[in-house]
């Protein structure tokens, strides 16, 4: 046998070391929930199901719905304005708009997706919104 096979190469576990050491600082010694049993539907369903409960119950919100936000106080924003701005300022906000919209649809669930904005259909869509 070679002694390759019996020494592997040694790695750098980055992620693991910085674990070590938050661990040797005390940095886990006061975690919420420390030697409490997990629940049963911790062990149950699916793990991207456990990591949206447990981010939604930590208060994240995901990139989509921080953009669905911001596009419809936007469509409400460009809806006050529409009287005082010219039609190619208001061009330009709508524009605005549909980039954010384009970046929503690529990252929202396939049922939650929605259409490009125009002036004449900016109303109807802010309801939408």
């Amino acid at each position: 046998m070679s002694k390759d096979k019996l020494n592997p190469p040694q790695y750098n576990d980055l992620i693991g070391d910085i674990l070590k050491k938050h661990t040797a600082d005390g940095g886990m010694d006061n975690l919420k929930g420390a030697g409490k049993p997990l629940s049963k539907e911790y062990f149950s369903g699916d793990t991207f199901q456990h990591f949206q409960r447990i981010a939604q119950d930590a208060g994240y919100k995901p990139h989509w719905l921080k953009l669905r936000h911001e596009i419809r106080d936007d469509l409400l924003s460009v809806i006050d304005l529409i009287t005082l701005r010219t039609d190619s300022e208001i061009n330009e906000l709508i524009i605005n708009i549909n980039e954010k919209i384009s970046e929503y649809n690529k990252a929202c669930p396939p049922p939650l997706q929605k259409g490009q904005v125009s002036q004449q259909n900016i109303k109807a869509a802010s309801e939408h919104w």
